[in-house]
């Protein structure tokens, strides 16, 4: 990026070069889109966080065993927009929820998450509204 700002005449070049590659368009129009319904199709598991935070750290290394079977979005409490979160979760760090709902807080249950990917496997991963 930083030597695209300086050598502006690169871009077009650079451009045609990439949109020329077939590896990228094979990327864009087969793994891409598989890789998307993956993705959606896995059960989300949220970590309700902050930075730092080590017993959150812990945390998600004791989640590696089952890493593959969910998709870990992360919440950092301490951002303005998260002020909820910090009300609600404050004291109680890490936090997790699955597909929405509340599962576990403080330390990593893996019999209990297990259990729980298997019923969302199970149900389709419908998330309760």
């Amino acid at each position: 990026m930083f030597l695209l700002r300086g050598h502006i005449a690169l871009k077009p070049r650079i451009s045609r070069l990439f949109s020329s590659l077939p590896t990228l368009t094979l990327f864009t129009k087969v793994m891409k889109p598989r890789i998307s319904r993956l993705f959606s199709s896995l059960p989300t598991l949220t970590l309700f966080t902050k930075d730092p935070c080590p017993l959150c750290d812990e945390a998600k290394e004791q989640l590696e065993p089952l890493r593959h079977r969910f998709v870990l979005q992360q919440v950092d409490i301490s951002l303005p927009q998260n002020a909820v979160w910090r009300q609600r979760y404050a004291l109680d760090i890490p936090v997790f929820h699955l597909n929405g709902r509340f599962v576990m807080k403080h330390r990593v249950d893996l019999q209990l998450l297990d259990s729980l990917l298997r019923d969302e496997q199970g149900t389709g991963g419908q998330e309760d509204t």
